[in-house]
C-alpha cells in the first residue's frame, strides 16, 4: 500500500503495509535512524516522535495512521526554535550518558516546552514520565528543561 507521510516538512511516499509501525517505516524504508527502537510496546519512549505537535510512540503507531499529519523526528526537531534550544542545551549541559534514549527525550522535552514554556517540576515529571533513561540522567534532563525555561523570552 502506498502511504504518503509528511516528515520534517517533506513529503515521502512509501510502499508499506498499512499496519507497519511508523518506527520501522522511518528506520527501514526512509533510513531516518535517529528514532530508536527500545521496547516495541510504547513503554520506554525511545521511539518518540511528534505527530501534529504531540508526542507519540512510533513503535506502536501504524504508518497509515500518520498519513495526512505533520510528523517531526529528532532529525527535524532542530529546525524549530524550541527544538534547537533543547538540542543546544542538551549538549551544553552534557545531558546524555550513553545517549540511546536521548532522541525520545529531546522530542518529548521539545513538545513540553512548546506547549508550556515555563514548566515546573511536576509539569516536567508528567511530560517526561514515559521516557525511560537507563543511565538515570533525569536530574540533568530536568536541569536542562529548567535552564531553557529560565532563559525563555
Amino acid at each position: 500500500m502506498a502511504i504518503t507521510l509528511n516528515i520534517n516538512g517533506k513529503e515521502h511516499s512509501v510502499d508499506a503495509p498499512e499496519d507497519k509501525p511508523l518506527l520501522w517505516v522511518l528506520r527501514d524504508d526512509l533510513h531516518m535512524t535517529g528514532t530508536k527502537f527500545g521496547c516495541g510496546a510504547a513503554l520506554c519512549g525511545a521511539c518518540t516522535v511528534l505527530v501534529d505537535g504531540s508526542p507519540r510512540r512510533a513503535c506502536v503507531m501504524p504508518a497509515s495512521a500518520a498519513a495526512g499529519k505533520q510528523i517531526t523526528t529528532v532529525e527535524g526537531i532542530g529546525a524549530t526554535p524550541v527544538g534547537k534550544k533543547v538540542q543546544d542545551t542538551w549538549v551544553a549541559l552534557n545531558v546524555p550518558q550513553c545517549g540511546y534514549c536521548q532522541s525520545g527525550q529531546v522530542v518529548a522535552a521539545t513538545a513540553l516546552l512548546t506547549l508550556n514554556p515555563k514548566p515546573n517540576d511536576r509539569d516536567i515529571d508528567e511530560a517526561m514520565s514515559g521516557n525511560i533513561c537507563r543511565c538515570g540522567m533525569y536530574p540533568r534532563i530536568r536541569r536542562a528543561i529548567h535552564e531553557i525555561a529560565d532563559n525563555a523570552a
